[in-house]
């Protein structure tokens, strides 16, 4: 084996070495060599999976459950509160409809018997 031959191997050695560093370094986890790529971002959402909740406000099914618990009969209250309003809502529009026919007609009598007068 000649020098050149030898530095060749260093080389290839060393650029080897790298590689395998490169890749495993920062892994706290198992980094499976069969699917590297997909191990190593399970492994970064692991890591950074708190930090996304909180950065994305999202909510976890315990809290959810809680919430519900909590919030569910006053949301329920509001619910059959909005549906009397919506009920109260459509009654006064039909008792404005009937209202504005009757200033009509009074308008219309009114100005009948103003014409009339005349």
């Amino acid at each position: 084996m000649d020098i050149l031959e030898f530095i060749i191997l260093v080389l290839i050695l060393c650029v080897t070495v790298f590689l395998v560093y490169y890749f495993f370094r920062g892994a706290k986890g198992n980094i499976s060599l069969t699917r590297p790529v997909e191990s190593r971002v399970d492994e970064y959402l692991d890591r950074r999976f708190q930090s996304m909740v909180e950065e994305w406000e999202l909510v976890s099914h315990p809290g959810l459950q809680k919430f519900r618990e909590q919030r569910m009969p006053e949301i329920e209250q509001n619910e059959a509160r909005l549906a009397d309003l919506k009920n109260y809502e459509s009654g006064m529009q039909t008792m404005l409809v009937s209202l504005e026919a009757r200033l009509d007609t009074l308008e219309k009598e009114l100005a009948g018997k103003g014409s009339a007068k005349k």
